[in-house]
């Protein structure tokens, strides 16, 4: 039996190789979850079309079959596990609970209806219990998704796929019911950095333009970039860098091919209002 006992809050990444570590070491682990089921943002955060990536949670599994190890799902802490109740019990605490909100972009127009967190739409694609049940107008036409990171090519990706391609990922079934209806035609990408300082890896820029049904749309001008950007790429500083101003530059200059959907991509743009009386029906941007 071990020696040290040790509680870890949350069952995410993190919290595993924590536990790792930690059975590494001799201790003994029980693991805390809100949710009936671990992983965190592996299960509820990755896309369900990036099922590679969700294979480390073979990794995950092995770490809890170590017989030092606990698992605890549904036990929500601060309601069923107090903090002063873990010294009775535990030699040490790690608390690996992970982001909990969203940042807000504070411009007027972000409460109207219409306008979401991220966090709220991939997890409701994803089956999260706690996003189930919300309810995202999918019948408009266009819809705009601010930020270049790769959550932002997650969710633009996702919104464009085909009911034929999400069917054979692991998307919600009620997420792909709704898709499937879905009248929106074009999604607009608005990135407040260059093509040069976008977040996004160029694995999921790319990704993009293998759509069954979507294209993506980048003006020349959009695909220009400042010349110490330039200087960099001349010097190869960042093979990301490079390549994703390359594959920006090579939608650039590709011929439209007559898709029903569309992925317009701007850059060095920044949302300054939401317009609209009763739900979004508007962005005011600024170059």
């Amino acid at each position: 039996m071990a020696e040290v006992h040790i509680a870890v809050i949350g069952a995410g990444p993190a919290a595993f190789y924590a536990a790792e570590y930690l059975l590494k070491s001799g201790a003994a682990v029980s693991m805390f979850e809100r949710l009936p089921t671990p992983y965190g943002l592996v299960r509820g955060g990755v896309a369900p079309d990036h099922q590679k990536i969700k294979s480390v949670t073979k990794v995950y599994d092995r770490i809890a079959t170590n017989p030092n190890f606990r698992y605890y799902g549904n036990v929500e802490f601060g309601r069923d596990l107090l903090h002063e109740d873990l010294p009775n019990y535990f030699h040490a605490v790690i608390y690996a609970t992970g982001a909990q909100s969203d940042r807000h972009m504070n411009i007027p127009g972000e409460d109207l209806p219409g306008s979401h967190a991220a966090t709220e739409f991939v997890a409701w694609y994803n089956g999260h219990p706690d996003y189930r049940d919300h309810l995202f107008d999918l019948s408009v036409k266009a819809a705009a998704v601010v930020g270049n990171g790769n959550v932002a090519m997650d969710v633009a990706r996702i919104l464009e796929r085909t009911p034929e391609e999400l069917s054979s990922t692991d998307i919600a079934d009620y997420a792909l019911e709704a898709l499937s209806h879905s009248q929106i035609e074009t999604v607009y990408i608005l990135g407040r950095r260059g093509p040069a300082q976008a977040a996004y890896t160029t694995p999921e820029i790319k990704e993009l333009g293998e759509l069954a049904d979507a294209e993506v749309i980048v003006s020349p001008q959009d695909a220009d970039i400042d010349p110490l950007s330039a200087k960099m790429i001349l010097a190869g500083e960042d093979r990301t860098v490079i390549g994703n101003v390359d594959t920006i530059r090579r939608y650039a200059e590709h011929a439209p091919e007559g898709k029903p959907r569309k992925i317009v991509m701007r850059f060095l743009v920044s949302p300054v209002r939401l317009i609209g009386t009763d739900k979004v029906e508007a962005i005011e941007i600024v170059k």
